[in-house]
């Protein structure tokens, strides 16, 4: 695991082994568990980034297969990666869409 992520756990049901914690990242910290608002084509339909930080949102999920298909990496690389694509500070999760 890349050292600049860690998990801090904060509290653990001995019963459910159910834990709360803050998973640390290079872009901000995220409470867990947490609820994560999707924005598969790099946006979370409806609202601004500001909009969606206003919220209390900390991370967001995206799509890697929708970006591949549109608009592409050639388009997400030039605008800087996808943090500046998606003009979002905090963390960012994606997953394959399969």
């Amino acid at each position: 695991m890349n050292p600049s992520f860690t998990f801090e756990c904060q509290a653990c049901c001995q019963q459910t082994k159910a834990r709360a914690g803050v998973f640390h990242t290079p872009h901000g910290p995220v409470e867990t568990p947490r609820f994560m608002p999707v924005g598969t084509l790099a946006n979370v339909k409806t609202v601004t980034p500001a909009q969606l930080a206003d919220t209390g949102a900390q991370m967001v999920l995206a799509n890697t297969y929708h970006l591949h298909l549109q608009p592409g990496e050639e388009i997400v690389q030039k605008a800087g990666g996808l943090h500046p694509f998606m003009n979002w500070k905090g963390p960012i999760l994606t997953d394959s869409g399969g």
